[in-house]
């Protein structure tokens, strides 16, 4: 039996975010302090690096140390509840190796991202990622079971949520689905919320959310952990929607979206350039928040490999779904550049930071965009734009020609 008190505990949480500045209003102070986050965590995994410096991540769980998994559960930490898609922690007989797949989000993220969607009693949310349920049980709180529908991807992750929810008494409408296609049956709704992060945003999400309605999700339009954006639009009467990037914010990807990890011989995967040049530019630029950002932008699903072979460092930049690399590797001040495929990586990146760092450097706050049924449009700056454009803007200039077409989606 534990010696911790739940009931303490989530009020030492909500305590502790709105000291962070993160819990803003009483309504949602009420539903941290009353949502059980243990119902929602009955087992999780805690990380940290294995002798060979590959991550491991040792379940935790009320059986095996009450104290320790009440102690965490209530920690502003997120928790990994699924390893490669099918390794969960009551699963596993010990620290295991993998990609996570599924988490419970660190509360702070999850407040601040509900304080963002500005509801108000009687609103109806559709949120698109359900995971433990977490955030839904706080939704459902806050809103009413009934306003709250959530999507998630996944069959058996999807069930638990459905069960931890009833267990801490909200039967509201869990669906298992893909979320990217939103959920037409009880559109539209007054808020649309995700919980992962999406290459752009499904204009799925913008016909499903009404007139006046607000979008909040993260976006990154490639694979990366990091260099992603917490997007919040306002739909309008003409059926586009319009919005700025409010924050930094990481989430995993959408399922559907998640790219598999490289394997293999690296060089082998770059041996044929069509172009090998210069460049003064270093890929180390990409280690920062908003440089990553745009050179996701610029190069829509290309992942970043870093290879050291000796003392030697090689940069990678893979589009599996073109076909296309850039290798960079230092020489001296310069770095060397080789390039393959039917589109210039380096070349796209290198053009959209320069004209970044020739604005100033504005931080990733400033980027706003625009969907429309035709393509998405992001700008830094006064420059306007049409809902038809398909590029981005950085200051008076289009920094690149970006194009990306909507499939079509019925419903």
């Amino acid at each position: 039996m534990t010696s911790r008190d739940p009931a303490r505990l989530r009020r030492a949480l909500a305590d502790h975010l709105e000291d962070g500045g993160v819990l803003e209003t009483p309504a949602w102070r009420k539903a941290v302090e009353d949502v059980p986050r243990e119902l929602f965590l009955p087992s999780f995994f805690k990380d940290g690096p294995g002798p060979d410096g590959i991550t491991r991540y040792t379940p935790v769980s009320r059986d095996a140390d009450e104290d320790e998994w009440l102690s965490l559960v209530y920690r502003n930490e997120t928790w990994v509840t699924q390893i490669d898609g099918r390794i969960t922690a009551d699963t596993a007989n010990g620290p295991v190796t993998g990609f996570p797949t599924s988490s419970s989000t660190m509360p702070s993220t999850v407040v601040g991202m509900l304080e963002s969607l500005d509801v108000d009693e009687g609103m109806s949310v559709l949120e698109i990622g359900t995971g433990t349920g977490y955030s839904t049980g706080l939704l459902c709180h806050r809103l009413g079971e009934d306003n709250v529908t959530s999507v998630e991807v996944d069959p058996a992750v999807s069930e638990r949520a459905d069960q931890s929810l009833e267990a801490a008494g909200y039967s509201t409408w869990t669906v298992t689905g893909d979320g990217l296609l939103g959920h037409p049956r009880r559109a539209p709704y007054d808020r649309t919320i995700a919980t992962c992060a999406v290459r752009r945003i499904p204009y799925a999400w913008v016909r499903q959310t009404k007139p006046g309605g607000i979008i909040l999700a993260t976006v990154g339009p490639s694979a990366w952990s990091y260099g992603t954006g917490l997007a919040k639009l306002t739909v309008k009467d003409d059926g586009t929607a319009e919005g700025r990037i409010i924050g930094r914010t990481s989430f995993m990807p959408a399922r559907a979206e998640a790219a598999v990890p490289f394997s293999g011989d690296l060089s082998a995967r770059a041996a044929y350039a069509d172009i090998e040049r210069k460049t003064s530019l270093s890929p180390d630029v990409l280690n920062d928040w908003m440089p990553a950002f745009l050179a996701q932008l610029a190069a829509p699903g290309a992942q970043l490999v870093r290879a050291v072979s000796g003392s030697r460092e090689t940069v990678y930049l893979f589009d599996t779904g073109r076909e296309a690399f850039a290798a960079l590797t230092a020489d001296g001040d310069e770095w060397t550049v080789r390039q393959g495929g039917p589109v210039d990586i380096w070349d796209a990146i290198e053009r959209a930071l320069t004209a970044w760092q020739d604005a100033g450097e504005p931080d990733i706050s400033t980027v706003r965009l625009a969907v429309s049924p035709e393509a998405h449009a992001y700008w830094i700056g006064g420059q306007q734009i049409t809902t038809e454009a398909r590029a981005y803007w950085i200051g008076e200039k289009p920094a690149l020609r970006w194009k990306h077409q909507h499939q079509p989606l019925s419903g």
